[in-house]
């Protein structure tokens, strides 16, 4: 479909109105599969503190005030709050998935803002998922039109262009015409906001929160009357050369070999195609660290593995990376656990010597053990000036007898070319929940989530998501 506006805020707007939910069964499964994941952490992300703090604070505003269901809490808020919450939590371990377009986590920004105000509005199960699919393509959009600079010189994509994407799944959910759904993504630009030097702290995971709320007021405001310009995305004032940098045409026409589609220009012309969620897929991940540590990590664990090698084995340990991925690990010798999710050293001391990553090894006595610091000084960061479509990592181990061992890895397992199976979907999912979630709440939580296409309302997933919290380890 050919939009007959090239005002992105426009086209996207027309976009979201009017596009068939009849997608395809691979964007169908692929968004069915998201859910399961972004469930999955979140049950122990409500467990964690910055979640706990949040929903503390909401509670001074006045909890029981909605309907909507806050992870682990029997009382429940309004779809705002119910938002924000689960929004922290699912993000909080920063186990949630990578999608490349916009360079964000968008599961943990689109899911619970979409439950919440399905829940809301008594949305059934493919309600959520087309909103899902919709949201992203807008979410992607946006990022293309804003990336790699954006992100690459320090915003953080999931809370800025995850308002926006999130605005636009509401806008679906809540069936705006052209004009207010073009409203929504168009106020949601007045809140997207969030630095990645907040890495390491609460507010990191707090981003989702914040910016799966303000999907939900953007397109809230706009179903009630609430106008917005049509020049925030670009022009003279719009978020490419606010958001980018007054250099945005000359950083533009300088790409040649655009990774993830991002060209720093919104498409307006063929807003939903590509389908996004199809030609692209998730970076799914197996460890609940930050994804720019991954690639290396599955090098350092495949040569261990295939070598039989322990540490005691190991002189030294050389990696090349992109600098745009070492940048993010900026924790070179953490002390807590959240400053371990950002450090490439505490990753590969993990992966020497236990071959794993927990969520048990993200505590601040975990970080801090003895025998993880002693392997710190025979790990060398080498980065590298290249995109990280255009530079894989490279993983060199040198063992004390002489001998070496390298692996090229171009993308982390889980990720588009190498996808997990919906198998490891649910060994995720029963890994996460377990310890956690009464055996009768899993198994009931399991069989909905199982079922979600088919669901009537999206209350019968969100029952099974309360459970003792004040119980949980």
């Amino acid at each position: 479909m050919t939009s007959q506006y090239k005002n992105p805020v426009k086209a996207f707007g027309s976009w979201l109105a009017s596009v068939s939910r009849d997608w395809p069964e691979p964007a169908v499964i692929s968004a069915h599969r998201e859910f399961i994941d972004v469930v999955a952490v979140m049950v122990p992300g409500a467990v964690e503190p910055v979640t706990r703090n949040v929903f503390e604070t909401i509670k001074l505003w006045g909890a029981n005030s909605g309907s909507c269901t806050a992870v682990g809490h029997s009382s429940t808020m309004a779809a705002p709050w119910a938002a924000l919450v689960n929004g922290t939590a699912g993000h909080a371990l920063d186990f949630d998935d990578n999608f490349d377009p916009p360079k964000a986590h968008a599961t943990t920004v689109l899911a619970p803002a979409i439950l919440a105000l399905g829940e809301q509005e008594g949305a059934s199960g493919m309600d959520c998922l087309d909103a899902y699919i919709v949201g992203l393509q807008i979410l992607g959009r946006v990022g293309q039109g804003v990336n790699p600079t954006h992100r690459n010189r320090g915003w953080h994509a999931t809370a800025t262009v995850g308002a926006i994407g999130a605005a636009a799944a509401c806008a679906r959910l809540l069936k705006l015409d052209p004009e207010k759904a073009a409203y929504a993504v168009s106020i949601a630009t007045s809140m997207a906001a969030g630095f990645m030097s907040q890495f390491g702290t609460m507010t990191k995971p707090l981003h989702a929160g914040l910016a799966a709320k303000s999907g939900i007021m953007a397109a809230s405001f706009a179903q009630h009357g609430i106008d917005a310009g049509m020049g925030v995305l670009d022009s003279g004032t719009g978020m490419n050369r606010l958001m980018v940098g007054p250099d945005y045409e000359q950083l533009r026409d300088a790409i040649t070999n655009p990774e993830h589609g991002q060209v720093l220009r919104f498409e307006t012309d063929h807003v939903g195609e590509p389908l996004l969620i199809t030609e692209h897929g998730f970076r799914v991940k197996r460890f609940p660290n930050c994804g720019s540590a991954h690639r290396a990590m599955d090098g350092v664990l495949a040569i261990r593995q295939e070598q039989n090698l322990t540490v005691d084995d190991v002189a030294r340990v050389d990696i090349h990376a992109p600098s745009v991925h070492l940048n993010n690990l900026m924790y070179h010798d953490p002390k807590t656990g959240l400053q371990g999710k950002f450090s490439m050293e505490y990753a590969l001391a993990l992966a020497l010597l236990y071959g794993d990553a927990r969520l048990s090894d993200f505590t601040d006595g975990q970080v801090n053990r003895a025998e993880i610091r002693a392997v710190y000084p025979i790990l060398h960061l080498h980065p590298v000036d290249k995109l990280e479509g255009e530079f894989p990592t490279e993983v060199k181990v040198t063992l004390k007898d002489g001998r070496s061992f390298e692996k090229v890895i171009a993308m982390p397992l889980g990720s588009g070319p190498a996808p997990f199976p919906t198998s490891q979907y649910w060994t995720k999912f029963e890994g996460c929940v377990d310890g956690i979630l009464p055996g009768d709440t899993t198994a009931a939580l399991r069989s909905t989530l199982e079922d979600l296409p088919a669901l009537k309302n999206i209350s019968d997933l969100m029952r099974h998501m309360v459970w003792p919290l004040s119980a949980a380890a």
